[in-house]
C-alpha cells in the first residue's frame, strides 16, 4: 500500500461545544484527505473520467483533539474488489503519535459520464497499491 500523508494545526473552527474536535470535522477531514490522495496520484484525463462516492463509513473514535494539536493524518488502501475500494485513514496526534481516530471507509468508483459502477482497473489500483 502506498500511503498519503499531511499535518496541520486544529484551529477554533474544529471545535464543537466541549472544546474538542467536532465529529463533523473529522468527517470532513477523512473526505478531504481521500479526495486529495487521488488528485494527487492521478492524472487529470482519469479524475475526468471516474468518480468516487462514499458507500459506508465506519469511523472509531480513540481520543479527542483539542485547539493547539497538531495532527497527522495517513491514508491508504487496503483492497479493492469490483467497484469498491476500502480506504484506511489514521487521525493522530502528531506530537504524541496518539491515535485519535480510525476510519475505514468503502468507496464505490463510477464511470464520470454515466454514473454507473466500475471494477477499478488494474492500473489505477497499481498507483494505490504495491
Amino acid at each position: 500500500m502506498k500511503t498519503y500523508s499531511e499535518a496541520f494545526d486544529v484551529i477554533p473552527n474544529d471545535l464543537d461545544d466541549l472544546n474538542h474536535v467536532n465529529n463533523i470535522r473529522y468527517v470532513e477531514w477523512i473526505q478531504d484527505i481521500s479526495k486529495k490522495h487521488w488528485t494527487h496520484v492521478t492524472s487529470d484525463e482519469v479524475q475526468k473520467s471516474l468518480i468516487w462516492v462514499v458507500r459506508n463509513h465506519n469511523i472509531t473514535y480513540h481520543k479527542s483533539a483539542v485547539l493547539g494539536n497538531t495532527i497527522l493524518m495517513h491514508t491508504y488502501i487496503a483492497k479493492n474488489k469490483g467497484p469498491i475500494s476500502t480506504r484506511i485513514v489514521e487521525i493522530k496526534n502528531k506530537e504524541t503519535d496518539e491515535l485519535l481516530v480510525k476510519a475505514i471507509t468503502e468507496w464505490c468508483l463510477l464511470d464520470a459520464k454515466t454514473f454507473r459502477p466500475k471494477r477499478v482497473p488494474e492500473e489505477i489500483e497499481a498507483l494505490f497499491m504495491q
